[in-house]
């Protein structure tokens, strides 16, 4: 976006374009208003990124056009919660599009910088967590970090923890993904001294009510340090976790 304001100012200075027009160019800065959405634009200046998609419950064509206006005005694009089919219907006109299938997120890097400061590490308890976990992997990439991940090293095999202690030492913050009981982000908690970022997942047999038993062992966890983001709210992870990178 500030590239995109930049462009319009030398426009007008140049004498390319009328100041009336240069003025309708920057009016829709703070929302563009496409009848069935209002584009936030102004969240590139606010906060480093543009206005990330939330696939689900979209139609096809409306993530279309929503992605296409985002790309006007931004270099970078991300879109979360979407199928193959989705991403497949998406790509025959934005060509550059990413996706990641496990995840369900799709994205272009566009020319943004790294702005983190150290490194992110997103670690899985188990297999069936891993989905989650590429969610928020890569909304931490796209937002400008270096990010690792460790997958499937949780608590019933905790010998597994102890043989990557010294990478999970190393990073600066760490996204812990977890279902059943969800006990891994205590575990790691304890081990290290930067922040620990829960994620529970809906992953588990009936007593684990769809993630709640994850979400609730999380919150009430007697290691120091933890935040908890929402049930299987991946990109909730990456964002926080790329928001304390920065600082």
């Amino acid at each position: 976006m500030k590239d995109f304001i930049l462009k319009i100012l030398d426009e007008f200075e140049k004498g390319k374009i009328k100041k009336e027009e240069a003025l309708e160019k920057l009016s829709i800065i703070p929302f563009e208003d496409i009848d069935f959405a209002k584009i936030d634009h102004q969240r590139d200046i606010r906060r480093n990124f543009p206005e990330v998609i939330f696939g689900m419950g979209k139609r096809k064509e409306e993530i279309m056009d929503i992605a296409k206006k985002i790309l006007e005005r931004s270099g970078h694009l991300l879109i979360t919660r979407i199928d193959k089919e989705t991403y497949e219907f998406l790509k025959k006109e934005i060509k550059e599009l990413n996706y990641n299938e496990s995840g369900r997120i799709a994205w272009i890097m566009g020319k943004k910088e790294k702005t983190g400061r150290g490194k992110i590490l997103v670690i899985t308890a188990g297999t069936s967590d891993i989905p989650v976990a590429e969610e928020a992997y890569v909304t931490a990439m796209w937002m400008g970090n270096d990010v690792e991940k460790i997958y499937d090293i949780g608590v019933a095999g905790i010998h597994r923890v102890f043989s990557h202690i010294e990478k999970i030492r190393s990073a600066r913050v760490i996204i812990v993904v977890a279902g059943m009981e969800g006990a891994l982000p205590s575990v790691i908690a304890g081990l290290v001294d930067v922040p620990v970022i829960g994620v529970p997942t809906s992953q588990g047999y009936g007593a684990s009510f769809g993630g709640f038993s994850a979400l609730l062992t999380m919150l009430n966890s007697c290691s120091g340090g933890i935040g908890v983001v929402n049930i299987d709210n991946g990109f909730g992870a990456g964002l926080l976790a790329s928001l304390i990178n920065r600082l």
